[in-house]
């Protein structure tokens, strides 16, 4: 009865932190790609899927080949199309967000080596829940010479 008793508390402990680990809201990535850069291009976009299983908000992303990371959107203004960063990107609870040339993307500035076909280029996309609680994913884009390559 005494080894029960010594064993249920380190199992309380085990499965209470595993509750708490799995509420934590999860954000899937799919489909990650970057653009192939040419000799002296110093920027390039990165495209994905991203679903949440429960309300989120893109907050950052980051690489350590770019001097300077940003969420950007396509928008038109007038008839012309504009890139321009964004704060941030609200995600739906079980909505699937394509980031896509043209669209959603991640910006990518100040490469500090050129993105050659068939590497993988790694980013952080950091992301919080409605508490503000802030998590990152770890995303491998493979690198493509073009975008239909997929």
């Amino acid at each position: 009865m005494r080894a029960m008793q010594k064993l249920r508390l380190p199992l309380l402990a085990l499965l209470a932190g595993l509750a708490s680990f799995s509420a934590h809201a999860q954000l899937q990535v799919s489909g990650a790609w970057a653009r192939a850069t040419v000799a002296q291009q110093k920027a390039s976009g990165a495209f994905f899927q991203l679903k949440a299983d429960a309300d989120l908000r893109l907050v950052e992303a980051r690489s350590p080949v770019a001097m300077m990371v940003e969420i950007h959107e396509m928008a038109m203004e007038g008839s012309v199309m504009r890139m321009r960063a964004i704060e941030g990107l609200d995600l739906k609870a079980g909505k699937t967000v394509e980031f896509k040339p043209g669209g959603l993307h991640v910006m990518l500035m100040g490469l500090s080596k050129p993105l050659n076909a068939g590497d993988k280029l790694p980013i952080t996309l950091v992301y919080e829940d409605k508490a503000k609680q802030r998590r990152e994913v770890q995303v491998q884009a493979e690198v493509r010479s073009h975008p239909k390559a997929q």
